[in-house]
């Protein structure tokens, strides 16, 4: 299949949704020959900032030396950033390749009367095989939904599993309790391997704690930050004895996520995987994972952040009320059909000035904007719904002076292309600026 062919396949291969379980994708890993088998993991899952502590824990052991696979989901750019090695993404020579093989497993497995693998299974095999052509020494792997029964789940060479904080989400999925999402997320514990979690409810602690001891899994808490100096694009903090420490990501949430990434990487030098303090240092400073509270443009500015659940909200408006306080602020919002709607509107609604909805477009789960608007207008009175993402952008900024403040969130599945269109719209008013001031220096008149 060439490139084209490739990405058909898989959007078609969409078709087969979600099932949990581990007997498809371990025959699918078995026809390729178990990948999986020849490598080392750190295991990821919690229901937010997984994507956060994996980018960190990445970035160190990429500047450690060390040739490390990122298994991430969902994408916000390309479906290829899913996949990458030392923060490249898989080739597209090397996904046509390797979905070529899938195709075929999974041809084999439909021929002989099972279910045909569903795409984020297809996906996970597809990524191992990869890790193991580019000989990682490292994978940090990202649990899909869940833990115990999701695809991710299949491998067996872990050596750090990573708790991040668990809340309510996929409750159709995971149960009706933080307990219960708990006994899910810790699914991914492996005999003897050592387990690393941040700060959770006592019942969920509980949890953890319980079945890391059924598996003889050594348990460490990651510690508090200190002396944390919060910035917008730019945040310092210590942990235990690392004094000053910087990273770039913005939002109060995330030193804690910062702060257990530490943890982890402290942890895994027991497994051989040391990394000097100066690169643990660089590592953390270099790390980029857009979309979390980032940056697009300035003036005003404009942030984008995947809050997609009640605690993600929560978190979100820590951080609006701590960094612009006094300031208007306009929303963006775009939401899936599945999600606690209700709760995230509940817990940022009231720092909004003016809100824009929007649906997250190529998405079957999408709410449309006008049931989103619906919702939004029993809480407030200011609420519009956008056609499309570049009339939401062009409108934000429209009805947004120099210093009020546009926060796009909600879904991840439309922050990438809305980033984009933000992006370009913020280099073409720059653009414009620039030929304005150079007309005015020499005497043309500007209408």
């Amino acid at each position: 299949m060439n490139y084209r062919e490739t990405m058909e396949y898989m959007e078609q291969s969409g078709q087969y949704g979600i099932s949990p379980g581990l007997d498809s994708v371990r025959e699918l890993c078995r026809s390729l020959g178990d990948p999986q088998q020849a490598l080392s993991f750190i295991h990821i899952a919690g229901t937010n900032g997984k994507g956060s502590v994996g980018a960190y824990i990445a970035s160190v052991l990429k500047w450690g030396g060390y040739t490390v696979g990122r298994y991430l989901s969902p994408a916000i750019f390309d479906c290829r950033e899913e996949i990458q090695v030392n923060d490249r993404y898989i080739t597209k020579k090397a996904l046509c390749e390797g979905m070529e093989l899938v195709k075929e497993a999974c041809d084999r497995m439909t021929e002989r009367g099972l279910p045909h693998p569903t795409l984020f299974e297809m996906k996970t095999a597809l990524a191992f095989w990869y890790y193991r052509e580019k000989k990682c020494d490292i994978v940090v792997l990202e649990a899909g939904m869940g833990g115990l029964l999701d695809a991710t789940n299949v491998v067996e060479n872990t050596c750090v599993a990573v708790m991040t904080s668990i809340s309510m989400d996929h409750m159709k999925f995971l149960g009706n309790t933080p307990a219960e999402i708990a006994v899910q997320k810790a699914g991914i514990f492996k005999e003897g391997c050592r387990v690393v979690t941040g700060r959770q409810e006592p019942e969920v602690m509980e949890v953890i704690r319980e079945k890391a001891a059924a598996k003889d899994c050594p348990v460490t808490a990651a510690a508090s930050a200190g002396c944390i100096r919060y910035g917008l694009e730019k945040q310092r903090f210590d942990y235990g004895s690392l004094k000053d420490m910087e990273i770039t990501l913005g939002g109060q949430y995330q030193i804690g996520n910062a702060a257990l990434a530490l943890a982890a990487i402290q942890v895994l030098e027991q497994s051989g995987f040391a990394v000097s303090e100066q690169n643990l240092r660089r590592g953390m400073a270099q790390c980029r994972w857009p979309g979390r509270f980032s940056v697009v443009s300035r003036k005003p500015y404009f942030i984008v952040d995947g809050a997609h659940n009640e605690d993600a909200a929560q978190r979100l408006a820590d951080s609006i009320e701590y960094y612009f306080p006094q300031k208007r602020i306009l929303y963006i919002m775009g939401m899936l059909k599945d999600k606690e709607c209700e709760k995230i509107i509940q817990r940022t609604h009231f720092l909004a000035d003016q809100i824009i909805t929007v649906t997250p477009p190529e998405n079957p789960r999408a709410l449309p904007a006008y049931a989103l608007a619906q919702k939004l207008s029993e809480v407030h009175d200011k609420v519009t719904a956008a056609d499309s993402l570049e009339e939401a952008v062009e409108m934000s900024r429209l009805l947004a002076g120099k210093e009020d403040v546009i926060i796009a969130f909600g879904s991840l599945s439309f922050l990438g292309r809305l980033m984009k269109i933000a992006e370009t719209g913020s280099r073409n008013e720059g653009a414009e600026k620039k030929a304005k001031e150079g007309r005015k220096q020499k005497g043309i008149r500007i209408k």
